[in-house]
């Protein structure tokens, strides 16, 4: 197995189905875990020195944090709506209770602010799209620079319709200049299902630096995770009938939290020819509001 590559279950632990810290990156501030409860369920955990989220998947949650109760109404799955979250400092302790069940990412990162424990409505997430023609996209910047208030934490949602590649041209973030800022990040994938089971997805990481070797060529199935060091990084490719989410959580060392990235220069001619193309009309593929007929997610 590809260290950089984690398949589903891979790195469970009690009730958690994912599980990257920094210690087990080997790396100094990004994690990650997904919480999954069952109907009636409650988990109570620590954040330490890491600032985090409450990011439904699938179901919805009361999150308590410092006296606050955030009720998250979240979303029947990740294909199906944009979703509110919940924002937890660092050196607090908070318990999530769901009473139907679900799944709740916790994106975090290190940090040295302590901020105040926040709800993020669903309805102010910015919905981006992004590129164009067969690289079209969506993306919810649900905790980026500009639209939400972190100490280290960046993190988004893309959500790549069939046949489409997203995190194209190839980038990087493994350098601190002027363009750029050096940030670890975390892809974990969902992929919408066919009528015959799962799909699957493409993902493709490499090196920018020779003294720095990194490798990934890999099929990813929903529950996947590719970590991401340093090196050039896309396609995320989604295969013909299958949708693919990914979840983005990035933090690094630089003192400003910044989101700078810098095009790998054989492909990056590839944004000038996208004035030229319609954006995909798929997209946008949800937002703030559940389809009709859905019965609520509670």
């Amino acid at each position: 197995m590809n260290r950089f590559h984690l398949p589903a279950g891979t790195t469970s632990q009690g009730p958690y189905d994912t599980v990257v810290t920094p210690e087990s990156a080997e790396w100094g501030h990004s994690g990650l875990k997904v919480l999954n409860l069952p109907a009636g369920g409650s988990h109570t955990f620590e954040t330490g020195e890491s600032e985090t989220l409450v990011l439904p998947l699938s179901g919805s949650c009361a999150v308590r944090c410092d006296g606050e109760v955030f009720d998250l109404q979240g979303r029947r799955g990740v294909f199906t709506r944009v979703t509110d979250f919940a924002y937890i400092p660092r050196d607090a302790t908070a318990t999530v209770t769901s009473e139907r069940g679900g799944r709740f990412a916790m994106p975090s990162a290190r940090c040295r602010r302590r901020l105040t424990a926040r709800y993020g409505p669903a309805e102010e997430v910015p919905v981006e799209l992004r590129g164009a023609g067969q690289s079209s996209r969506q993306v919810n910047n649900f905790c980026t620079p500009e639209t939400f208030e972190a100490d280290k934490l960046i993190a988004c949602e893309v959500i790549t319709p069939s046949s489409n590649w997203s995190s194209y041209p190839p980038h990087k973030h493994d350098a601190h200049t002027e363009t750029e800022r050096e940030l670890e990040e975390i892809y974990y994938f969902e992929v919408s299902e066919g009528p015959a089971g799962p799909g699957f997805a493409w993902q493709r990481v490499y090196a920018s630096d020779p003294e720095r070797p990194i490798d990934v060529n890999a099929e990813v199935r929903s529950g996947d995770l590719v970590l991401i060091p340093h090196g050039w990084h896309g396609p995320a490719a989604a295969a013909p009938g299958y949708d693919l989410y990914y979840l983005n959580v990035m933090a690094g060392p630089g003192a400003d939290r910044a989101w700078l990235i810098c095009d790998d220069p054989a492909h990056g001619w590839v944004r000038s020819t996208w004035p030229d193309q319609p954006t995909d009309p798929r997209l946008p593929l949800t937002s703030a509001t559940e389809p009709e007929g859905d019965d609520d997610v509670r």
